[in-house]
């Protein structure tokens, strides 16, 4: 088949409607084992009518009629999702896909097998990191993991219980310790069994701690049991650590919480009191 035959055939509306944000490999998915030549000729067709848009070589929005071109924001989690089918979206990421951020974020993180560059675009910044190299080593990617509505496409996103104790790992990619914790707070509710799975995994003494501390200070909310904060204090770490790590000149600036062996920031204790036994 020719490729112009090919072009005529392929039903554009149809897939743009469903493809807002798509890579080279979708057009060819759709068209059916085209010739290089056709997909190029249907690239370039509606692209000189102000139908696409290049956000970089082989990723590309859609751009409905009356639109500026280069006005056109494409969402940030829909090119993600183009730039890494096999993405998984955590940190920050997947506290506003689980409707629990407390704040706007402009960069979406996702975690991908492959790694590469950042996207930045003037209202948003893709990051695409690699999985953490711990549940790499142990086949525990997929830890923690649900599929979450997303516009008209299902996003794979880290679920509370793995989100949470990635947070309490990566606190710059949560927005920090006081996000976090206010925005985890929001969450319905945690499966516990999930919860120890995911530390198991990480084996990490704080992240038991943080966990622990954080369970214990929404314990009502979350009907978190006495029988498993205590199989999470007996994980705790030998030595008291900061939480997040401080300089020198700043150890002075947080107060212990002796169960967890934690030295926590003034700010984070005062927004979060512990609920009652």
């Amino acid at each position: 088949m020719c490729a112009q035959r090919q072009v005529t055939k392929f039903d554009t509306d149809r897939f743009l409607d469903t493809h807002p944000v798509f890579a080279l490999r979708d057009v060819k998915t759709a068209m059916g084992r085209p010739s290089p030549s056709a997909v190029r000729t249907w690239l370039k067709f509606h692209g000189s009518r102000r139908r696409l848009k290049a956000l970089e070589r082989g990723l590309y929005a859609r751009v409905r009629p009356g639109e500026d071109p280069k006005k056109v924001a494409p969402d940030p989690y829909l090119v993600a999702a183009a730039l890494r089918p096999d993405g998984l979206f955590a940190y920050h990421s997947a506290l506003s896909l689980l409707g629990a951020a407390h704040s706007d974020w402009n960069v979406v993180t996702v975690l991908s097998h492959r790694r590469r560059r950042p996207l930045v675009f003037p209202t948003a910044r893709v990051e695409v990191l690699p999985h953490p190299a711990t549940l790499l080593r142990r086949n525990a990617t997929q830890r923690g993991v649900r599929q979450v509505p997303y516009l008209e496409t299902t996003l794979r996103v880290t679920g509370p219980e793995r989100t949470l104790v990635d947070g309490f790992r990566q606190l710059r990619l949560v927005g920090g310790l006081e996000e976090l914790v206010t925005s985890a707070a929001g969450f319905a509710s945690l499966d516990f069994k999930q919860l120890e799975g995911v530390l198991r995994a990480y084996d990490l003494r704080m992240l038991y701690a943080a966990v622990g501390w954080f369970l214990e200070t929404y314990r009502e909310h979350f009907f978190v049991t006495d029988d498993f904060l205590k199989r999470l204090e007996e994980r705790r770490p030998a030595a008291p650590q900061y939480l997040p790590r401080r300089t020198r000149a700043e150890r002075d600036r947080g107060r212990m919480v002796p169960r967890w062996n934690l030295i926590l920031p003034h700010a984070v204790l005062r927004g979060a009191e512990p609920d009652e036994p």
